[in-house]
């Protein structure tokens, strides 16, 4: 049986269709090694120069680094956990623990086109009963349609040059979270700092900063309790903002109109809500609650509204100036600052779950410039580096949906 892809490269459109076949009869099948991590180093060196792979680890599998390696251009897998059936291929010399299944390949094969062949389908076959896994004889067993040897290492090239163009667009956006966070170390002063070490050449003469307790800022309204369940994103007059939105996906400006928020069910009462716990444009809102330190009292800043009702919801402070002191924008950047994160991570409180409560985040220490241009600047500059993280974020999804729009075409699919 052979099958034809939907895309081709024109100089194999003639050619015969690809061969299906199972995994097995084009690799030996094994496994990686038990390896104490206690061995293994963070970073390479001459004497230890070889990657460690297990898929219990983040940065594409990447543990460490050892003295010895086990395979030499391979494909590997994840056999069970959270990851299992996904499929890697690895260049060069490595060592990979006994959670990742290994392929050796003993025929020719262009192993990095295999890989994406494997991985395109793997996922269908993993087990879940129990711990999510998949096994040896099941990986054996699974049917990819093999091209040539030629179009193999057509593809793998043109698949290459793909992730080098990811990799460096990576790159740049690492480059830019880099300078944001150096730019937050340095335009607001640390602990026992009345002067930031930066400052904007036309405020060098404006003095030291003010530093006031959070309390004698921000007053502090009641927010609701109401669960995801209570919430939806097709109909309400009025969105929440639940704390897991912002962990996971509010920008520290809040844009209502480039934000998507949830709303509350139209048959969930707000009648209790009073006026002025809705939320106004230069609010604070903090998840008051977390299980990474890192995390705890993270916040946004209100910035627009659009004419919309906003709550602030499950798990949330919102905290509202006592009378115009901060300039929108310099709140949201303030609040990210390393001195103010410290402070914030010493006053939670918890084992799994940490938490900060208003009385205790009342009472840190909050610095800023008199002058509300140089506020303004301070928040203008680091607004900027934000849309220029935002847009390269945009830019690497165009090409990772590119990247999976052209395996779909290059690849052609058979049934499970």
């Amino acid at each position: 049986m052979t099958i034809i892809p939907q895309l081709r490269f024109p100089e194999f459109l003639e050619k015969d269709g690809w061969e299906i076949k199972e995994v097995g009869e084009i690799f030996q099948v094994t496994r990686g090694y038990v390896l104490s991590m206690t061995l293994v180093k963070e970073v390479p060196s001459e004497e230890y120069p070889y990657p460690v792979f297990s898929s219990q680890t983040k940065n594409n599998g990447l543990a460490g680094y050892y003295n010895e390696y086990l395979y030499e251009d391979a494909i590997t897998w994840t056999t069970d956990g959270a990851n299992a059936g996904d499929v890697n291929y690895r260049d060069g010399k490595f060592y990979c623990t006994n959670v990742c299944g290994v392929l050796l390949n003993e025929e020719g094969f262009a192993n990095p086109c295999i890989a994406e062949l494997i991985n395109s389908v793997s996922k269908k076959h993993v087990s879940y009963v129990g711990n999510p896994k998949l096994m040896n004889g099941v990986m054996s067993k699974i049917q990819i349609p093999v091209p040539s040897i030629p179009e193999q290492q057509k593809i793998a090239s043109c698949l290459s040059s793909l992730d080098e163009l990811l990799a460096a667009h990576n790159e740049k956006l690492d480059a830019l979270k880099d300078h944001k966070k150096g730019l937050l170390q340095n335009l607001f002063p640390s602990a026992d700092e009345t002067v930031p070490k930066i400052r904007f050449p036309e405020f060098e003469g404006d003095g030291e900063w003010v530093e006031k307790k959070l309390g004698k800022v921000y007053s502090f309204l009641v927010t609701n309790s109401f669960s995801r369940a209570k919430l939806n994103y097709e109909d309400g007059e009025v969105k929440n903002i639940h704390y897991g939105d912002i962990h996971t996906k509010f920008s520290t400006l809040f844009d209502i109109s480039r934000e998507e928020v949830p709303y509350i069910n139209p048959d969930v009462s707000t009648d209790k809500i009073r006026e002025e716990c809705y939320c106004k444009e230069g609010d604070m809102i903090f998840a008051d609650a977390s299980e990474d330190l890192n995390d705890v009292g993270k916040s946004i800043e209100i910035v627009n509204l659009n004419g919309e009702r906003l709550v602030s919801g499950l798990h949330t402070l919102m905290a509202r100036q006592i009378e115009k002191t901060l300039e929108i924008g310099f709140g949201g950047y303030l609040f990210k600052s390393d001195w103010i994160k410290k402070q914030i991570q010493r006053e939670a409180q918890g084992a799994k779950v940490l938490g900060i409560s208003t009385g205790r985040i009342s009472n840190i220490k909050i610095s800023f410039p008199r002058n509300p241009i140089e506020q303004q600047k301070i928040a203008s500059c680091l607004s900027a580096v934000d849309e220029l993280i935002t847009a390269q974020q945009e830019k690497i999804e165009q090409l990772q949906q590119h990247k999976k729009g052209l395996m779909q075409g290059l690849f052609p699919k058979i049934e499970s």
